[in-house]
């Protein structure tokens, strides 16, 4: 006998004329593509969207492709032809020194950068180690041939003549570094004070090239990354204290500074390795927007109880980056947040409500130190790519674990669905929210409580509204409360509650606002029961010794004022 065919369906959108295709979801809900589909286009978050159903053939092992939804500008427009740079990325030395050559070489080199625990801008200014790649034979070869051949594609340049440009570049610039280490052209920082160095050097044609090659040699009898770090801000300390020498001084500074928080390697040895992802992602972030976060920190109970303590390193680090100097540390560390949310790696491993926590906390960090070094949008797509980590079955297994109560699950994926983001991560989590009330052992439990009924109804009263809050579509929303709004209705009649209020032996007063409170939504979810608690209220208040008794005591006139407009705008 075969095996049923996998079948799963794909959403692809495009969200400007010249993008290609790009997939979205895939699921195997057919319904879930497409109101995905009709919601990114209803939102106006895509020109055109397709839904398509693939199958998978057993014996073949591929998909077959059919389409079930095609909405909007179909045809991808031609992209213009534009005219490639013949030029060489680099023609001279000099052209080493930028930051995007700089960015380039760490990632060509980085092999060979992580075995001798260094970055670019050491690599740049320190004739030793220049020395040391050249003489490696392969490592500077194939780093040049990395480049050379897809730049030669995209230019339809000769691939050797490319490889002999850049060959002879990096020939320059070694030798070129050699002759000004050998005639001691860099300050050196052992004998000469940083802050007169850079007074000295600052009329220089090179000066930034010069101060780089002594903050480098200052560097190289570091054991550590962290005590590279801490040497950079001692040579900060000592910058010249005003005027353009400073602004230099600080400006070299930046650059090491950057690469080594930049690293992974730099972070986790400033970090220290006991935290995990979501903890050094804090640490980072509070770095990055430190006067910021520390603000959120005096108003947020929840960002202050989640951000780790800073060890002295970190807190020095911290005092400078609340500075307006070394933005471009502060970019860097905030894209290394970024990086890390978008990836796969588990902020709180095996702590899935930990995991909930950390990420609503980062949001609220991230949000609160946007501006230049990162931008809103950026933050609400990485948050939207990280949540629908949090709404696949094995983390919803794991999340609700082997709850004993059905109301309990059904707290936690509330909770669940107002900290992810993104309509689809939220119609996805509000699926696994419908799956726990619509359930039997959810009405059970409501219905056969040893709470007794009016406290049974205060708690679904809280779901109902709590789901109200979340976020939720209404074609997501509504259903699930209309479910928990039918189980209350089970939970009265059984009880006859609203019955024993209004021919009960308390006092009138009592009664009126006891049954005011579940019309309008407090202590019964809207719905069958509040209407009914409504109904009795109106006519409990037509009594006259009712309305003598609102009369004579202004308060209780106020507060049943008060809930008489909440019953009417639940009622709307």
């Amino acid at each position: 006998m075969s095996s049923p065919a996998q079948i799963h369906y794909e959403l692809s959108v495009r969200t400007a004329r010249t993008d290609d295709w790009s997939l979205d979801l895939a699921t195997e809900d057919r319904g879930a593509a497409v109101a995905a589909a009709e919601t990114l286009m209803a939102e106006g978050r895509a020109i055109a969207v397709r839904v398509t159903k693939e199958t998978l053939d057993p014996e073949t092992r591929e998909f077959q492709t059919i389409p079930i939804l095609t909405l909007g500008d179909q045809t991808v427009a031609r992209k213009p032809k534009v005219r490639e740079n013949l030029q060489p990325l680099c023609l001279a030395p000099n052209d080493l020194y930028s930051a995007h050559a700089r960015d380039r070489i760490g990632r060509l080199l980085e092999g060979w950068l992580k075995s001798h625990d260094v970055t670019p801008f050491e690599l740049l200014h320190r004739a030793d180690l220049a020395e040391r790649l050249d003489s490696s034979g392969t490592d500077l070869q194939h780093a040049i041939q990395k480049i050379a051949v897809p730049e030669a594609q995209a230019r339809g340049t000769n691939l050797h003549e490319l490889i002999r440009s850049f060959q002879s570049l990096a020939d320059r610039a070694i030798k070129r570094l050699a002759k000004d280490a050998s005639r001691k052209a860099f300050p050196d920082l052992s004998k000469e004070p940083f802050s007169d160095a850079a007074e000295r050097i600052y009329h220089e044609p090179d000066r930034a090239y010069l101060l780089g090659g002594a903050i480098a040699t200052a560097l190289a009898s570091a054991t550590s990354r962290t005590e590279k770090i801490l040497r950079l801000l001692d040579l900060a300390a000592m910058a010249p204290p005003a005027g353009p020498p400073r602004a230099l001084a600080l400006a070299v500074i930046e650059q090491p500074l950057s690469e080594q928080l930049g690293s992974r390697t730099g972070l986790e040895d400033l970090l220290g390795g006991a935290q995990d992802l979501g903890a050094r992602l804090a640490i980072m972030t509070r770095l990055a927007f430190h006067r910021n976060v520390e603000a959120l920190m005096k108003i947020e109970p929840l960002v202050a109880k989640a951000m780790p303590d800073l060890n002295p390193p970190c807190l020095r680090l911290a005092k400078w980056l609340a500075t307006e100097d070394f933005q471009d540390v502060r970019v860097a560390l905030a894209k290394s947040v970024m990086a890390e949310l978008v990836g796969p790696r588990r902020l709180r491993p095996g702590d899935p409500k930990g995991e909930i926590e950390i990420i609503r906390v980062l949001a609220m960090a991230l949000t609160a130190g946007a501006g230049d070094a990162i931008l809103p949008e950026d933050i609400q797509e990485a948050f939207t790519i990280r949540s629908r980590m949090l709404v696949t079955a094995d983390f919803i297994e794991n999340y609700l674990g082997r709850s004993s109560h059905a109301r309990d699950e059904a707290v936690a994926m509330i909770n669940l669905v107002e900290n992810v983001i993104g309509a689809a991560n939220k119609r996805q989590a509000a699926r696994y929210l419908a799956a726990v009330v619509s359930g039997l052992r959810f009405e059970n439990e409501f219905r056969f409580h040893t709470d007794n009924p009016p406290a049974r109804l205060r708690v679904l009263a809280k779901l109902h509204r709590s789901i109200g809050k979340s976020g939720l579509a209404a074609e997501d929303s509504q259903p699930i409360q209309t479910r928990i709004s039918d189980v209350a209705a089970l939970v009265e009649s059984e009880a006859r509650l609203i019955r024993q209020l209004a021919r009960g032996e308390k006092a009138p007063m009592q009664r009126l606002i006891l049954l005011l409170e579940m019309a309008c939504g407090e202590a019964a979810p809207l719905g069958p029961v509040a209407e009914m608690a409504a109904a009795e209220a109106q006519k409990l208040a037509r009594q006259g010794d009712l309305r003598d008794e609102l009369a004579r005591s202004p308060d209780h006139a106020a507060l049943v004022r008060t809930m008489l407009q909440k019953m009417t705008r639940a009622a709307a």
